[in-house]
């Protein structure tokens, strides 16, 4: 079954990933709650893409009970009992009914209202939720262990490109580095416009999103925290070494518990992820320091104006995200070794491997490589994975024209292209 999300009137895209996780999510006696980052398409995809596959498996569309609560026309539905009655009154037979509410925020005590339609056997609920009022934390807390969580992002190279006409991958790819996935971003047409855009969401709907819902006064320091970690992507920091940039460069007086804060807010945002260290020989978490990615590299690089357009930290923040839209759980992993200098003294030294991915059972260990143009380079990426002493895949991700082919230790050198491609595993 193939369904396609309408991005304009000549390009749709496909969204298959997320709309499987709806698909096999029916049924399971919990309420859906479909998150992400605003305008990555959440609405979209619910009420168009699942209500067409819904469709397309005969549902009838009385069976499809569908409320946009954000709409004035249906204003008097914010209240509870109005909106209760509305679906009760549409609720036609023993027959399943799938019940559908975006922006469920405003409708007053609507944790009631949907944790009621928990024990109507005939009813399958789904909703989407403004960010500032509505998050990943809420669903956990406010539905009693009855809340199911969908988290989409916003579009995947693969789905990018395939809305990109009449454009080769390379040119897609820097596009899409530069300006991100946000679906709005793929129907812009200029690149001012898509600048524009940006700018603009970032401050009007974000960071007000996060002001709103932590009542935050001041924001001075948590747009430059957002600048400063915009500006060092790929690197390993904690509260303490952000709070000691802001008294020396940016003579604040901020402390570091307000900036583990302003951390849990844009994470909460959808706009950043934390990955913290694993040792992987000492099989533990090391909580600090952790690196930071963006969820979409298009807010990234407005928030500094498009400037430091570094290839290299670029391409391993959309690997992280290709891998988190994946399903894996990504760290960043450290191999200690222990050795001599050639002197004679004992040292230690630490490697870092960029990616450790888990799913399940299932785990990969990745490293992130703009190009391997010498050997030493090559021996240099290969050689945190080759100090790793277990069965587990291992793989260089190299971007430009290099070709994929395993090595002889068994690591596995991917194309990026191949890597976003045609690899879904």
């Amino acid at each position: 079954m193939r369904i396609y999300a309408k991005i304009s009137s000549m390009n749709e895209i496909k969204r298959d990933i997320f709309l499987k996780k709806l698909m096999n999510s029916r049924h399971n006696n919990m309420i859906k709650v479909v998150t992400g980052l605003r305008r990555s398409g959440k609405s979209y995809l619910l009420f168009n893409i699942f209500v067409n596959a819904l469709k397309g498996e005969g549902i009838d569309d009385s069976h499809i009970i569908q409320v946009n609560l954000e709409d004035r026309h249906n204003k008097h539905l914010r209240n509870p009992d109005e909106l209760m009655a509305y679906i009760d009154a549409r609720l036609c037979d023993e027959k399943m009914h799938y019940i559908l509410l975006d922006e469920v925020q405003f409708v007053a005590e609507f944790e009631d209202v949907l944790n009621s339609y928990l024990h109507v056997p005939n009813a399958d609920v789904y909703v989407t939720g403004s960010n500032a009022k509505f998050l990943s934390k809420d669903v956990i807390t406010e539905f009693r262990g009855r809340g199911y969580e969908i988290h989409i992002h916003p579009l995947s190279f693969k789905e990018f490109y395939s809305a990109c006409s009449n454009k080769d991958k390379d040119s897609c790819l820097l596009e899409y580095m530069t300006y991100g996935g946000l679906p709005k971003v793929v129907t812009e047409t200029s690149d001012e416009a898509k600048r524009e855009y940006l700018k603009k969401l970032f401050h009007h709907t974000y960071l007000v999103d996060i002001k709103e819902r932590y009542a935050i006064k001041k924001d001075t320091d948590l747009e430059e925290l957002v600048n400063v970690l915009s500006s060092s992507i790929g690197g390993l920091t904690n509260p303490r070494k952000l709070a000691d940039t802001f008294h020396s460069v940016k003579k604040s007086t901020i402390s570091q518990e307000t900036i583990k804060n302003y951390l849990d807010f844009l994470s909460d945002a959808f706009l950043i992820e934390k990955s913290v260290r694993y040792d992987i020989k000492g099989k533990k978490y090391i909580d600090t320091p952790s690196k930071y990615y963006f969820e979409d590299l298009g807010i990234r690089n407005a928030l500094i104006n498009f400037r430091q357009i570094e290839q290299t930290h670029l391409m391993e923040n959309l690997i992280y995200n290709e891998l988190r839209l994946r399903g894996y759980e990504v760290d960043v992993g450290q191999v200690t070794l222990n050795g001599k200098t050639k002197e004679g003294i004992s040292e230690r030294k630490t490697l870092e491997v960029d990616f450790v991915c888990n799913k399940g059972y299932e785990r990969l260990y990745i490293q992130s490589a703009l190009s391997l143009p010498t050997a030493e380079k090559q021996a240099q990426e290969m050689r945190p994975l080759l100090s790793i002493k277990d069965s587990f895949k291992k793989v260089v991700v190299v971007g430009g024209l290099q070709p994929t082919y395993m090595t002889d230790d068994g690591v596995l050198v991917q194309n990026l292209f191949d890597f976003l491609l045609e690899n879904d595993e």
